[in-house]
């Protein structure tokens, strides 16, 4: 499986952003999958994932309530809703996937697939 992550940017404390993951190979909807982000000086974090069958999801605390993760497996594609966005969400941001069909596990070992990362930048 290829992940490619696609956009991120730069964005005003307050606003939305929508990040995507296109995924290539087979047995794309068969994967569970999850966004990381990773700031300057800090270890990367889940931010939240999703099981291959939608019907189970997770999230970081700090982003409950503001964003939503969201799959469309005919599509190949990943989604991650941030709303409200905080000076504190400034980092690169990964796609993954997981041959397990759902973890809420923060764990990258678990991942075995990543994608590029995109930047996304919250200005105050």
């Amino acid at each position: 499986v290829q992940l490619q992550a696609f956009g991120g940017g730069l964005v005003q404390a307050g606003g939305s952003l929508r990040l995507s993951c296109a995924a290539s190979g087979r047995s794309f909807s068969s994967y569970a999958m999850g966004w990381f982000r990773q700031a300057p000086g800090k270890e990367r974090e889940l931010v939240a994932s999703i099981s291959w069958s939608t019907t189970k999801t997770h999230y970081v605390d700090s982003v409950t309530g503001r964003s939503t993760i969201s799959r469309d497996n005919a599509k190949n594609m990943v989604y991650l809703q941030m709303n409200a966005l905080k000076r504190e969400d400034t980092a690169v941001y990964y796609c993954a996937a997981s041959v397990l069909d759902y973890t809420a596990s923060g764990r990258s070992e678990l991942y075995d697939y990543w994608g590029q990362g995109t930047q996304v930048t919250v200005s105050s």
